[in-house]
Order: structure tokens, then C-alpha cells, then sequence
């Protein structure tokens, strides 16, 4: 009986943290990612919230479904600011509390205003996601589309680290089932930008489309060109 209770007690924590392995990206940031407080990995298998509380202290409101505060940065509904999360790039759509971190998911944190801007759908700072992680454990097919030939050699470099195809075929925006990264020419002396489409129907999980300007290469380094910011506009 007493072997039979340690093998029935192993399997219950083996399966304790939704039976993911490997870790994930925590950060914590203030305006729109302009201040870092936090960069941490967390494990996979956790809630969003109990990775959170694992590195920071918080603050919590509804029963522990709500981020009041985050190492003493807190809420206010007369200052209109508030914590505002993202799992890969998505504005999360459940509570941190039910959402529970796959292998490679980037968990963002971020405290800002919401007067001016209630929701942002879709960020571009967790890039290379969602294209390599997606949303819940699910991940969309990824094209690189290019427009012009001398784009194809950058396209099919990037379609190889999003794990996708590049292709030049314009009937990629009407697929509704893939991620795209669209390159754009520029001008010589143009600023580099990424831009996130901001669709009513954007929502997580569902196909994106990035359209980035500039030399490809800014997307390949580390951090990559972008990294925790909304939208990089030239």
C-alpha cells in the first residue's frame, strides 16, 4: 500500500503545472515598454499569475483573477492606468490565472495609461512571436511575403528562422489561416518600422500580419529590431 501511494503521489506531481516542460519569458514594464522593470524565465507549466507572483510581488483584486499592482506600481481608475498583459505579442483575453504558459511563450507585463488607448489587440515587442509560439500551445503556418525579386534572398532567411515559406504570391493576404511578415521596399535613408495590423477581429490565436520596413537583417539580431515596443513607426 505504501508503494502503491508513492507511485499515485509521484503521478500527481508530475502532472501538477499542466504537464509542460521547458521555460518561458517574463517581463515587466511601464509606458508601453519605454521602462524595464523585470526581464526573468519562468517555468513552463505555471499560470501567468503564479509565474508573475513567482518573480514579483503582487497585488491581486476578484478573487486573485485581477493584477492590482506590481512591485508596488499600482492601478488606479482616476489616474486611468493600469496593468495590461500579453502572451506573445497577443492582449491576453482570460485572466492570468487561466492562462497557462507553454514552452517558449513571452508572458509581457506592462503598466500604462489606457485614456488614450484602451486596447492594443496585437504588439510587435514579443517578435519573433507569435510567429514561433502562437497563442494557448496552437500556431499558425507563417508566409514572408516580399514584392519585389531583390527582397526574396532576406525573405527566404527570415521564412527559415519563423520556421515558414517565403513567397511573392499577393493571394497570401486572403489566407485566413496563416501569420504574415510582409517586407516592404524603402527608400534609402528611410527609418526601419514594424507595424502590427489592428483589426476589430484581431483577437489571440488568430492570423496576424506584420509589415516591416528596412533592412531584414534588423529582424535576425539579438534583440531583434522592435524588441518591447507596441509598434516601431519610421
Amino acid at each position: 500500500m505504501t508503494r502503491l501511494f508513492f507511485v499515485l503521489a509521484v503521478a500527481v506531481l508530475a502532472g501538477c503545472g499542466g504537464e509542460q516542460h521547458g521555460k518561458a519569458t517574463l517581463w515587466v514594464t511601464r509606458d508601453r515598454g519605454a521602462h524595464v522593470m523585470l526581464q526573468r524565465e519562468v517555468p513552463a507549466g505555471l499560470t501567468a499569475m503564479q509565474a508573475l507572483d513567482r518573480v514579483a510581488h503582487i497585488h491581486t483584486r476578484y478573487g486573485g483573477r485581477y493584477v492590482q499592482a506590481i512591485n508596488g506600481v499600482q492601478g488606479s481608475l482616476s489616474a486611468r492606468h493600469d496593468w495590461f498583459y500579453f502572451i506573445n505579442g497577443y492582449e491576453a483575453d482570460r485572466s492570468a490565472a487561466e492562462y497557462r504558459l507553454h514552452q517558449g511563450d513571452v508572458e509581457w507585463w506592462d503598466f500604462r495609461s489606457w485614456q488614450t488607448l484602451m486596447r492594443a489587440p496585437i504588439v510587435v515587442g514579443s517578435f519573433p512571436e507569435p510567429f514561433l509560439h502562437g497563442f494557448n500551445g496552437k500556431t499558425l503556418p507563417t508566409r514572408v511575403y516580399y514584392i519585389v525579386p531583390p527582397q526574396r534572398a532576406a525573405a527566404e532567411r527570415l521564412a527559415r528562422f519563423l520556421h515558414g515559406r517565403a513567397t511573392d504570391d499577393p493571394s497570401t493576404f486572403r489566407n485566413s489561416h496563416v501569420n504574415v511578415l510582409a517586407l516592404v521596399p524603402t527608400r534609402p535613408g528611410d527609418k526601419p518600422f514594424l507595424l502590427a495590423n489592428v483589426r476589430p477581429d484581431t483577437g489571440p490565436g488568430r492570423p496576424i500580419l506584420f509589415r516591416f520596413g528596412g533592412d531584414p537583417d534588423l529582424l535576425l539580431e539579438n534583440p531583434p529590431f522592435g524588441r518591447l515596443r507596441y509598434q516601431v513607426r519610421g
